[in-house]
């Protein structure tokens, strides 16, 4: 496997004009990623500013209903900002620091990724501008009203689908104005080399907690994770650490939307096909002439047509499965466990919860099931109430 490859995923399909920003992160990079000052820095924000290390809460009641596997959940709502995102953040703020960049930008979808950079920028005194779907702009309004308490400037994207996808495209082309001052940090585990692997290893604090919290709670490793793929940034997160673990299962849940059937999903392993997006070789939602399909799901962090090239290395070579939960199922799950476990997930973090419910059925009562629980629902109620109130729930 090349460096700057998942077998034939991945790599630097970008323009010129950003082959030496590139370049010179991935040098940083390099450069930083072991070093001890570094990496003594980051522990530091994780500890005392993040606040981890999370919970693994054992969801006694849910697994009571559901007669079949005990639950765990890694609770990455509890971090600050609310999300799995400011693990990432800090490290590639933290690298943007040291390489003298003078403003941040960034693409957000669900807005926890805007919140967790505007949060960096306002802690290291840096400018940030954020790119957002207008249609995104609209449903998470909550998180863009954070974002501009915290000084960033928001920039609504019009173009596309006005969603994700166009909100990254933008941010990539305002990087080229001015790529020797400026940092793009990048939210999930897609986009050119180094961003995945950068994703990966500040994201693998996730997995690495689990395990050992897992071992000390139970005294063995679970017999499966479960955790939701959008870009593929938390679940990475969480696989990293069990990767080399063969008898734990793991499986990533793909946005469904309204059914693979319906064409309106941002299933893009489950349904995509091999073509270049956003720097990378990986599978995406596009047209047999190479156009990109508009997706759909009613959670905006999985509204995404494309997904990082680890996930599709992964799903290749069979060590994850990649299933799929519909809006329907997400809602569901997002019902049972805030009534019973007086937790509110996030939308996208309710599509693993669903998978993890219905193999918790079928499995033993001694077997362990860990979802990543990537974030709070907070920001999704008003969407919630909407989808209950056309559906008449």
């Amino acid at each position: 496997m090349k460096k700057s490859h998942y077998g034939i995923y991945g790599g630097q399909y970008i323009a010129e004009s950003l082959m030496m920003p590139i370049l010179e992160l991935e040098e940083a990079y390099d450069k930083y990623k072991n070093d001890k000052n570094f990496l003594e820095e980051l522990d530091y924000y994780m500890k005392n500013y993040v606040g981890r290390e999370t919970p693994l809460t054992f969801a006694k009641r849910l697994t009571d209903f559901l007669s079949g596997a005990k639950i765990y959940l890694k609770r990455e709502d509890l971090n600050h900002t609310g999300a799995h995102k400011i693990n990432n953040v800090l490290g590639q703020v933290l690298l943007a620091k040291r390489m003298n960049k003078k403003k941040l930008i960034a693409e957000t979808g669900a807005g926890m990724h805007g919140v967790a950079v505007a949060t960096a920028a306002a802690l290291f005194n840096i400018e940030c501008e954020i790119f957002m779907g207008e249609i995104d702009v609209k449903r998470q309004k909550a998180n863009v009203d954070r974002m501009k308490i915290l000084g960033a400037k928001i920039h609504s994207v019009s173009e596309g689908t006005k969603t994700l996808k166009d909100a990254m495209n933008e941010a990539m082309r305002f990087w080229t104005n001015d790529p020797k001052n400026i940092f793009y940090v990048i939210g999930t585990a897609a986009g050119p080399y180094p961003y995945p692997m950068m994703v990966q290893d500040f994201q693998s604090i996730i997995g690495k907690e689990a395990k050992k919290q897992i071992l000390s709670i139970e005294k063995k490793l679970p017999n499966l994770c479960v955790a939701c793929v959008g870009g593929g940034s938390n679940a990475i997160g969480l696989f990293d650490a069990f990767l080399g673990d063969m008898d734990v299962k793991l499986i990533g849940v793909e946005a469904g939307g309204k059914g693979i059937k319906t064409g309106e999903h941002a299933a893009s392993i489950n349904g995509g096909r091999l073509g270049v997006l956003h720097g990378a070789k990986t599978m995406l939602l596009e047209t047999f002439d190479g156009q990109i399909l508009d997706t759909y799901s009613i959670s905006a962090g999985l509204d995404y047509p494309g997904v990082g090239p680890v996930h599709c290395y992964l799903n290749d070579t069979k060590r994850v499965k990649y299933e799929i939960c519909d809006d329907a199922g997400a809602i569901m799950a997002f019902d049972i466990l805030s009534k019973l476990e007086g937790i509110i997930p996030a939308l996208e973090s309710s599509h693993a919860v669903f998978v993890a419910m219905e193999k918790a059925k079928s499995m033993k009562k001694d077997e362990i099931i860990i979802v990543n629980l990537s974030g709070r629902g907070d920001k999704d109620l008003e969407t919630i109430l909407k989808y209950k109130s056309e559906h008449n729930e």
